[in-house]
């Protein structure tokens, strides 16, 4: 039997106004893991009223003691962790070991945002008038609503929920229709981890209308979304007046200069590229070569591409598992033609396999020039692109021709290159000998361009989900005007 699966509203587990639910496939099956309530803005509404009611009593509890609370999440996440990762390999289809780095990444933030419930740090500053303090503090922001996507249904909505649940905040959560039950299972953790009824609010439907109608809400103070940037820009038009954070999409590179060491590199651009399926947002799709060593690389690269197994991430002997779903997969089959028509080569990969499940073989391009758009355009699968470059400067304009701004890397020995590469490379991220991912919660998160408009993890986290306020006191005992009263 295929289990019904309800919303979490107000302390409670409740099935959607609608009356309706959806299927959730397993990517790699094509069964059903079960159904999930087709929230509407009737069920918006019902959480925005429990978030509102909720508010005062949470924001008011010491921020120390909801980090307690928080931290308890994370020693819950922990004794679950293989139960979860399997659950989320199911569901997902990322191989799992990864599943389990999904998991660890939730600990880790869980246990990283707890210490800052004895922190939320302000700062003082000196007045330009005698007899008078001024300072800075860290006030919640009110109702936050969470998009969150389906490539790290566990990670991605804790770099959102624990910031936003230290700072003060109430939460209405919708996270992807193709992972709705990680969200459950997460929302369970916290619900008996001690987080009071109406802190957080579980709506699961689809963008339209339970996104649409979260975005909306005139009493939803900020929205937070992760996803695609055609989304975030139809976010940024509809929410109104509101705080908006939005983590967009990526063509992220890796330069690889002639003085690199090629077996470390090669290590970078699979992890890179094939991790997840190709299915995240700082995946490596771009790999910017010397011509020096092109050939010699491209020829190692292709070797080990075609030894990767494709299979049911539950499978230990599987490298690659299945994309999230059959739209994803002819996404891949598409920019593949798109390819061969435009002048690449392709050297291996490129079709869909012929066995069950949303599976597309690992896939390298050759002869690749930058205006290309499979080297422009972000795929989100195992599509890799090689592009030849005659020197440092070359390399840096080929990374840079893309409007996104997410991750990048240079693989080099010597310094000068590295040091010019931070420099001159337009990213919120670049990694020297090391591939394009591997985020840490401490660490501010986030990109340029059409990359997004906002940090997430560290201290640049915790600003994303509160407001600062200014604060002056004067004991003068008279009344002084600042840029007036200069005696």
């Amino acid at each position: 039997m295929v289990q019904t699966y309800k919303m979490y509203i107000n302390g409670k587990w409740l099935e959607s106004f609608s009356g309706e639910t959806f299927d959730d496939l397993n990517p790699a099956t094509e069964q059903s893991i079960g159904k999930f309530q087709k929230g509407n803005e009737k069920d918006i509404n019902k959480a925005v009223d429990a978030a509102e009611d909720a508010f005062e009593k949470w924001s008011e509890t010491p921020a120390p003691k909801r980090g307690k609370i928080i931290l308890r999440a994370a020693q819950m996440l922990e004794q679950n962790k293989e139960s979860l990762a399997r659950e989320l390999t199911e569901e997902m289809g990322k191989v799992l070991v990864e599943a389990r780095c999904d998991i660890q990444e939730a600990i880790d933030m869980a246990e990283y945002t707890a210490g800052e419930g004895r922190r939320l740090l302000g700062f003082t500053t000196t007045s330009e008038l005698r007899d008078k303090f001024a300072m800075t503090i860290k006030r919640p922001i009110g109702i936050v609503g969470l998009i969150t996507p389906w490539n790290f249904p566990i990670a991605i909505p804790s770099w959102k929920i624990f910031p936003a649940l230290v700072c003060g905040n109430t939460i209405v959560f919708k996270p992807s229709s193709d992972t709705p039950r990680c969200a459950i299972r997460f929302v369970e953790i916290l619900e008996k981890a001690g987080v009071p009824k109406g802190v957080i609010n579980l709506v699961t439907g689809p963008g339209n209308p339970t996104g649409t109608a979260l975005v909306r809400h005139k009493r939803i103070r900020a929205i937070s979304f992760t996803g695609h940037k055609d989304t975030g820009a139809e976010i940024l038009k509809q929410a109104g007046i509101k705080k908006v954070g939005l983590e967009l999409g990526g063509k992220n590179g890796i330069i690889i200069m002639d003085d690199a060491d090629l077996k470390l590199a090669l290590e970078g651009v699979l992890w890179g590229g094939y991790g997840t399926t190709g299915q995240r947002c700082t995946a490596a799709s771009r790999i910017i070569i010397h011509e020096k060593v092109f050939k010699k690389f491209e020829k190692m690269l292709v070797e080990k591409v075609k030894k990767l197994r494709l299979g049911n991430g539950l499978d230990p002997k599987t490298d690659v598992g299945p994309l999230i779903n059959k739209s994803a997969q002819e996404k891949s089959k598409n920019y593949v033609g798109i390819g061969l028509k435009q002048g690449a080569k392709l050297l291996c990969g490129g079709k869909i396999p012929k066995m069950r499940g949303f599976f597309f073989e690992p896939t390298v391009f050759t002869n690749c020039e930058i205006d290309m758009r499979i080297a422009q355009e972000e795929i989100f699968g195992p599509v890799v692109c090689l592009i030849s470059v005659k020197n440092l400067n070359e390399a840096i304009d080929s990374m840079n021709s893309v409007e996104y701004g997410l991750s990048s890397s240079i693989y080099t020995n010597n310094i000068r290159n590295a040091f010019k590469a931070i420099e001159k490379i337009e990213a919120g991220i670049t990694y020297v000998n090391a591939s394009t991912i591997g985020a840490e919660v401490h660490l501010p998160f986030g990109g340029v361009k059409n990359s997004g408009t906002t940090r997430e993890g560290g201290l640049e986290g915790i600003n994303e989900f509160s407001e600062t306020k200014t604060v002056y006191i004067d004991y003068s005992g008279k009344l002084q005007k600042a840029q007036i009263d200069t005696k």
